[in-house]
């Protein structure tokens, strides 16, 4: 117990957290802590590595023995590793939900609402976010676990708060469906697979640390939280523990993914394979190791989700040596979009092929961001678009796909309702391909749309993210400030992801010379003309001008004079610098808690010189 340290005196304000036995499998994990932080030393390298001799990703060497699994890659390519069958409560995930279970500074009450909604939405699933969608202002992450314990136990309080808001939704659906969705509130609570999506290993935990002052991993945190503190209830009731593990890159990282899993499980006396995992394929190295991921994690592994942002950022962020390598308007890049619909491929063909026991894997699809409130018609033209992008991932193989937000549950799940399948495990599609043309397609670009629209739209929402971040809004409906009062332009549902590639494009544009698509009669420019700095500036005093003249609905009155400055100057810094960071979040980590723009410029300096002299990131909780 005196093996890690937590900070101030959050143990007696968390009792029900940080248990006597949370904090005895922290412990007992201990040693795999600095397994994550070497791990993360490595991934660094890596990167600095491939920069430096402009080499791009490529597949495993086949007689390549995996780190941490003494898996070969030839014998997992050919189906020789022990993967899982697919529990019940999760052969049918047509669609899932997520988002996190606490809202900045809030009541308990308030923040069950957050999953009463989520269980009560008609979803299949939903993913309780820890990671992307949860702020971590204050306590937040310690409010999202206790929310969660206190749903899953069917705590009276939960069960209170269930009954209220079953009304205000059936009140909505009346107004919008004609009719109630929740029919049984009391039943429906129990319809709802749930799931947890773990911090990736890239990330340190804000309240923890050993003895030596060091940060533990988010990831093993989140991980030991959750399951310790809910696994007896799943266990009592029949359901499965799962867990959506986010950010891995390679095989080896899957392999310590797969170790955590495991000595926790040992720990805790259950069987081994007993937690599930889906992964989310965030990253371009990842899709490089698909089947060796898949197999690294062996027993516990279920399914991959084809998430977008994430990964549209990280194939930006291995490309950033690649001076040729220059993406179009986000709103350009959709899941058949060249290396998109190449990354998709792979991934519906890994799922498909079986291991030694016969068994395949789930696939999930991405992110449906819109939400339906605005205009009549621009309600209808959005959520007739969503209908047809879930219509495209089912007929392409997928056995289901998320949604940003309960209202669009009912919206969506049709398309798999009246297909009628469960799932699409086993579908018939070629397996996976090493050949040197496949290594290419994963990073193909195809001509589209490059334009002033397109760069106002990164700029004004990146802005906009990093302003809600800082007040603890890791998940927020935004749109660019020129859309501000034009309810035919909905606001999307934006987290941490796309806030990453935002700033990632804005700084290929300018690092790599961009020529616009398209000219812009109120800049003077014409078709060709480059995104330069000076460019940059100047739509960034602009696009800031807006939001600090915006009204409350749209940026926080209170934020004017503190965390926006501060997103301003990250984004500024970030952006302009000759050197690419590897993620936004870093630097908004950084200035969690903090409102004071000279502190933040301060800590935003520290973190670019220690980057660059040291290739180091700085992930552990200044204020401590």
């Amino acid at each position: 117990m005196n093996s890690i340290k937590i900070r101030t005196d959050l143990q007696n304000q968390y009792p029900d957290i940080y248990t006597d036995e949370v904090v005895d499998a922290l412990v007992n994990l201990l040693p795999l802590n600095e397994t994550i932080h070497e791990a993360m030393a490595r991934r660094n390298q890596r990167r600095l590595d491939r920069s430096a001799s402009k080499e791009y990703i490529d597949f495993l060497d086949p007689d390549f023995i995996i780190p941490f699994s003494g898996l070969n890659v030839q014998d997992i390519r050919d189906g020789k590793f022990l993967g899982s069958p697919i529990p019940a409560d999760l052969q049918c995930q047509w669609i899932q939900g997520t988002g996190p279970a606490a809202r900045p500074n809030a009541a308990v009450e308030t923040n069950l609402r957050n999953v009463a909604y989520a269980l009560l939405s008609g979803a299949d699933g939903w993913m309780f976010d820890c990671e992307d969608a949860l702020g971590q202002v204050g306590t937040m992450s310690l409010d999202h676990q206790r929310s969660l314990k206190l749903a899953i136990s069917r705590d009276p309080l939960f069960v209170t708060v269930a009954r209220e808001v079953s009304q205000e939704m059936n009140t909505w659906s009346k107004q919008f469906f004609g009719r109630e969705i929740v029919e049984d509130w009391s039943k429906q609570l129990s319809f709802t697979t749930i799931i947890c999506r773990a911090r990736g290993l890239h990330l340190d935990d804000r309240h923890l640390q050993t003895e030596e002052e060091k940060p533990l991993a988010a990831s093993l945190v989140d991980t030991v939280l959750y399951i310790v503190n809910n696994h007896r209830s799943f266990m009592k009731e029949g359901r499965s523990l799962v867990l959506y593990l986010p950010k891995i890159q390679t095989a080896e990282e899957a392999a310590i993914w797969n170790d955590i899993l495991t000595q926790l499980e040992i720990h805790l006396q259950l069987e081994v394979g007993t937690i599930k995992a889906y992964v989310l394929v965030e990253q371009l190295e990842a899709t490089y190791q698909l089947m060796e991921i898949r197999a690294c994690l062996g027993k516990h592994f279920v399914g991959y989700n084809t998430g977008r942002w994430d990964y549209i950022n990280s194939v930006s962020d291995a490309m950033a040596w690649d001076k040729g390598f220059i993406n179009p308007n986000i709103e350009e890049i959709g899941m058949t979009y060249g290396y998109m619909r190449h990354y998709e491929d792979r991934v519906r063909r890994v799922v498909n092929t079986a291991d030694q026991s016969g068994h395949f894997a789930l696939w999930q699809g991405g992110m449906e961001p819109n939400i339906p409130v605005g205009s009549k018609e621009g309600v209808e033209a959005s959520m007739m678009k969503a209908v047809h992008g879930a219509i495209r991932e089912e007929q392409a193989g997928a056995s289901g796909k998320w949604v940003a937000h309960w209202k669009m549950v009912h919206i969506v799940r049709p398309v798999w309702e009246k297909v009628g399948k469960i799932n699409q495990l086993g579908r018939n599609f070629p397996a996976p391909i090493y050949k040197t043309e496949d290594a290419v397609n994963l990073r193909v670009l195809e001509p589209a749309e490059r334009s002033i629209r397109g760069a106002r739209n990164l700029l004004s929402v990146a802005i906009q993210y990093g302003n809600a971040f800082g007040q603890g809004f890791q998940a927020a409906a935004l749109k660019a400030a020129d859309f501000f009062g034009n309810d035919d332009v909905l606001y999307l549902m934006e987290d941490m992801a796309t806030g990453e590639i935002r700033v990632s494009i804005l700084w290929e544009w300018i690092n790599k010379g961009a020529q616009l698509t398209i000219g812009d009669s109120d800049l003077n420019l014409v078709e060709g003309d480059v995104f330069t700095h000076e460019l940059f500036k100047k739509m960034l005093a602009q696009e800031y001008s807006k939001l600090l003249s915006a009204d409350n609905r749209d940026v926080h009155n209170d934020s004017k004079q503190d965390t926006l400055p501060i997103a301003r100057e990250i984004v500024e810094k970030y952006v302009l610098s000759p050197e690419k960071f590897p993620w936004y979040i870093d630097l908004l980590n950084i200035n969690l808690n903090n409102r004071d723009l000279a502190i933040a410029k301060r800590r935003i300096d520290i973190y670019i010189d220690v980057f660059l002299k040291e290739n180091r990131r700085i992930t552990e909780n200044l204020d401590l």
